[in-house]
């Protein structure tokens, strides 16, 4: 008992001499509420309001329920949390703190598939399929979209920015991700982040980190070099926390080097508080946590989603640790000071949510359906274009569409991103209905947009579960259009060779008509033993609610294609660094940071579509780079003409090479351009130091090595037309370097 009275009043002197060091009129500007003013800044407000909490209303800030009935559990959802959603952590209306209402996540307000009603609302294109755009300013835009319907529903938290790389192509969530490359990753994903933050709401970043495949996710093990780790998965975490500053960091699932994420100090202490300054509140994964005083002590602040853990280890058993003096009430402080920043900080108090409508407005609606078809449309990937496939010529009078349920809708992803739709679930009744189901297609045609779009072409849909049949009403069609699926999910892993028999419905389609072309829609890279059979390839990835548009106007050439890959195609399971499946146990991460594309080029393996890759219904070129250090790093200098007769947008990507690297070169920068034909742009770009430097574990900085530097200008990572030399002094910079503002 004495040292729980010692421990309060010490953080009570601590509030008040950060109360008596306030400006006179914060003090006295809201007498019974000083914290709502908003003159003073986040850690002051939060200082102010600390002071004033009961250890019970502390505790309140730091134990979260899932907002959804799950009887498995017999849980019942509190009161007060928004029905049918994730997440719930009632406020404190004594003090005028507003309840956390938490909504998943990266494409859309999503509902809980046990909610006996489902929110129908936007859903974006997968997050790699908007990582696929390369345009960060498509990214803000999309993240604000659906930051915009969390708030007019009603919710405060978006479990939202996901930014995990892509190590293993078959994990079930990387639809979710934004790739293989740190700066690719981090800068996109960042900016998503970042608009969903800008309706004054929070978002995090997640799933932190080395959460690679979905197999034993609740307890699998990523062994990995911390060295390896920093230039890889924790440098696109890095980069995207500079880019949104964001309310909340999510931790993992997976243990790291033996570690629970949840409960890992490296990560949530020396790396994201110590090394890197974060200063918002982590909160767990649903069903993350695995003990009370090591995970806070670790950093944890908050958990999430009970009763997903086994133990009210934040709630019951935090307050008898309390008691015990197994935590003190210094540490409980410190978490919800960290929650209180966040929420001040990014508006939780000052422009609180207030209704939450089942439906909403369909003018938001038609506004939101712009946005999500925009974005599609950038995001699909003209992998191949041959035989004049692509864009339709309006002299096609004939037309066959095969498969993917192309008259119906769209398929989108599985598990807690799963949105629903207005309009309901195109083609309900695909197993599994259940988690980490339902499989839910966006009522957004394909074929039916096609239509629209040609009204003097003639139409014919075959299901595609019958190659010889689809063959036959190839063989007279002007054009064929394959569309296949690969479904991916939470809480599973993917095969990368297309389920239901569809490869050798391509081929039989294909050699019944040379101008057939293929539409993918998957969560990631799949094998194409078929493309040199097709005359077209485009990747739709998860296009979300108007992907059936999107699809349409990128195949009539109504838009241009512009996007890019973002993870590399492999030829087969044996050109990965673990050709095997996703086991259960310690995974083994050898290849340290050579990820993806890296990974390719260090053991020279030729892929079938390489990172960066994508094609336009124009032509571009490139010329005069020029490079040369810059107070940071490097600034590169080049023009990009369009060569062609149609408006395009095309991405102009610089790769770096160094001595002693993990691979021969890295991306070091991008820049996407928008170009009528005739048209040239002058593009200037800067080169991360970061990028140039590899990481010292002793000293715990970035060096970059004396020397000289080649500076590549290109199109993929395969496609390089462009090198110029540029020589750099030794430089160290510190582990929490970051450029200015």
């Amino acid at each position: 008992m004495r040292f729980r009275i010692v421990a309060a009043a010490l953080a009570g002197a601590v509030a008040q001499i950060v109360v008596s060091n306030l400006p006179a009129h914060a003090q006295q500007a809201v007498p019974d509420r000083p914290w709502m003013d908003k003159a003073l800044d986040a850690e002051q407000r939060s200082a102010l309001i600390l002071a004033k909490m009961t250890r019970d209303e502390k505790l309140t800030l730091v134990f979260g329920y899932f907002a959804t009935d799950f009887p498995p559990k017999q849980f019942k959802a509190p009161e007060g949390g928004r029905n049918g959603s994730a997440g719930y952590i009632p406020g404190i209306p004594r003090l005028g703190i507003p309840p956390q209402w938490q909504a998943d996540a990266g494409i859309g307000v999503a509902s809980q598939g046990g909610a006996p009603r489902k929110r129908e609302r936007t859903g974006l294109p997968s997050g790699l399929g908007t990582a696929a755009t390369w345009n960060p300013a498509m990214a803000f835009k999309a993240g604000a979209m659906i930051g915009e319907e969390a708030r007019a529903s009603g919710f405060n938290v978006l479990l939202s920015g996901s930014v995990n790389l892509m190590r293993e192509p078959r994990n079930g969530r990387n639809f979710e991700y934004g790739g293989e490359d740190p700066l690719l990753a981090g800068t996109m994903v960042g900016a998503h982040t970042a608009g969903v933050q800008s309706n004054g709401i929070i978002s995090t970043v997640k799933h932190f980190a080395i959460n690679d495949q979905e197999t034993d996710r609740n307890a699998g093990n990523s062994v990995i070099d911390p060295v390896a780790a920093r230039m890889s998965d924790l440098l696109a975490f890095q980069f995207a926390m500079e880019r949104s500053d964001p309310g909340s960091v999510m931790c993992a699932y997976n243990r790291v080097n033996g570690i629970f994420s949840c409960e890992h100090p490296w990560l949530l202490t020396q790396v994201l508080r110590k090394d890197w300054g974060f200063k918002g509140f982590v909160m767990s994964d649903w069903g993350g946590v695995h003990s009370t005083a090591p995970a806070i002590a670790a950093g944890l602040d908050q958990q999430s989603g009970y009763p997903f853990d086994q133990r009210e280890y934040l709630g019951a058993d935090l307050r008898q640790a309390l008691e015990k003096g197994d935590v003190s009430a210094q540490a409980l402080d410190q978490m919800v000071s960290r929650i209180l920043y966040a929420m001040f900080r990014h508006g939780l108090f000052d422009n609180p949510v207030t209704e939450a409508p089942y439906d909403l407005p369909p003018a938001l609606l038609a506004k939101s359906a712009q946005t999500t078809r925009m974005d599609a449309e950038e995001a699909l990937v003209l992998l191949k274009n041959e035989g004049a496939v692509l864009p339709l010529s309006p002299a096609v009078r004939r037309v066959v569409v095969i498969g993917g349920h192309a008259d119906k809708g769209v398929l989108s992803g599985g598990g807690a991103s799963s949105v629903y739709p207005k309009g309901g679930n195109a083609v309900p009744g695909i197993k599994p209905t259940y988690w980490p189901g339902p499989v839910v297609y966006y009522p957004s045609s394909p074929l039916e947009a096609l239509r629209k779009e040609m009204p003097n072409a003639t139409f014919e849909f075959v299901d595609g579960t019958d190659p010889v049949a689809a063959a036959v009403a190839a063989r007279t069609a002007d054009v064929a259009i394959v569309f296949v699926t690969q479904w991916a999910g939470e809480s599973f892993d993917v095969s990368l060779t297309l389920a239901d028999n569809q490869d050798s419905l391509i081929a039989a389609v294909a050699d019944a008509n040379p101008k057939t072309a293929v539409v993918l829609e998957s969560g990631g890279p799949v094998l194409t033993s078929w493309a040199n059979k097709v005359g077209a390839i485009v990747a739709a990835w998860y296009p979300g609610t108007s992907g059936g548009e999107a699809i349409a106007n990128v195949l009539t050439g109504k838009v241009n294609p512009s996007g890019h890959l973002p993870a590399t195609f492999p030829r087969s399971l044996d050109q990965l660094p673990k050709p095997s499946a996703p086991n259960k146990g310690d995974t083994v991460y050898g290849e340290g940071a050579a990820v993806g594309y890296k990974w390719f080029d260090r053991n020279k393996h030729d892929p079938a579509f390489p990172f960066g890759h994508g094609l336009s219904y124009t032509s571009f070129g490139y010329s005069g780079l020029t490079a040369r250090p810059d107070a940071d790093g490097i600034s590169a200098t080049f023009v990009v003409r369009n060569t062609g007769k149609r408006r395009g947008m095309d991405v102009a990507q610089v790769y770096v090479a160094g001595e002693g690297w993990e691979a021969p070169k890295r991306l070091g920068a991008y820049h996407k351009v928008d170009l009528a034909p005739g048209k040239s742009q002058r593009v200037t770009v800067a080169i991360d130091p970061r990028l140039l430097a590899t990481f010292d574990g002793a000293s715990n900085s970035w060096k970059i090595a004396a020397g000289t530097y080649q500076v590549m200008l290109g199109t993929s990572s395969r496609e390089i037309l462009g090198t110029v030399p540029v020589t750099l002094s030794a430089r160290e910079l510190p582990v929490g370097w970051r450029p200015a503002k």
